[in-house]
């Protein structure tokens, strides 16, 4: 059966005073079925982190756009968004008075494969018909907590320090990357990418339900009016991706073409 492809993007400035967060997708300008999606939230806490996530888009979009599968794979690619992110962010430190620094996670859809890349604590969850499949791992220090089995899911959401970040762009360290894919796309298949001022605020099934039972936009809606509700006034930059790949019955898929 056919398959479409239902996406999303969305923000919210929740209860700061500035939006520093930036997502985007990007279609790729040649290659018909090729897209990406990216996703900076700017450091909190350090100046300029709207000046850095706007560097990550703008980089994101210079690479894909550049793309040549002939000579370079999606992982490089992925890679090279995120390395020369960070070099851009460290050399605007240079001439400015501000000290920018960003999370980022990269998804890119090529030759019906998915592919991703993610430093910091921004997330991108796999669902499929309604089930988590995949999530990638923070680079914070609770993250760590809780891959050496030190702190449990529960813990990690009301821990003091789970804003403390071990990786992202802009720091004195060459940036952490962590990459995934899925080799076999199908309908029911969903992708979130979102910031923890979204995430800090969900199980991963409440997300996978939530992306299951509506679509893309009523799901990215949802999601930000109860992030809203259950912040207490007190939330943070929201901002989110939804990518869903949905079956299109045959008569529909002929009436369409």
């Amino acid at each position: 059966m056919p398959i479409s492809v239902e996406t999303c993007v969305a923000r919210h400035i929740g209860d700061r005073k500035e939006q520093q967060d930036r997502v985007a997708l990007f279609a790729h300008p040649t290659r018909r079925g090729t897209m990406m999606a990216v996703l900076a939230d700017g450091m909190g806490g350090h100046s300029g982190g709207a000046m850095a996530a706007e560097q990550v888009m703008l980089k994101a979009r210079q690479n894909f756009e550049a793309f040549a599968p002939r000579h370079e794979t999606p992982e490089h690619l992925l890679d090279g968004v995120i390395n020369e992110a960070h070099t851009v962010i460290r050399l605007t430190r240079f001439t400015s008075e501000q000290d920018p620094h960003s999370t980022v996670v990269v998804f890119m859809l090529f030759d019906g494969q998915a592919y991703w890349a993610h430093c910091g604590d921004s997330r991108l969850y796999h669902f499929r018909d309604g089930k988590p499949l995949a999530r990638s791992s923070d680079h914070s220090l609770v993250g760590e907590l809780q891959r050496k089995g030190r702190l449990d899911e529960a813990a990690a959401l009301n821990h003091p320090q789970r804003n403390v970040l071990l990786s992202c762009l802009g720091s004195d360290r060459l940036p952490q990357i962590s990459h995934g894919c899925t080799v076999s796309l199908a309908g029911g298949d969903s992708f979130l990418i979102c910031s923890d001022g979204l995430w800090a605020y969900f199980s991963d099934q409440e997300l996978a339900d939530a992306l299951h039972s509506r679509k893309a936009r009523e799901a990215a809606q949802f999601l930000i009016d109860e992030a809203r509700v259950r912040a207490e006034g007190y939330g943070d930059n929201i901002s989110l991706a939804i990518i869903n790949f949905v079956e299109v019955p045959a008569v529909a898929a002929v009436a369409s073409s």
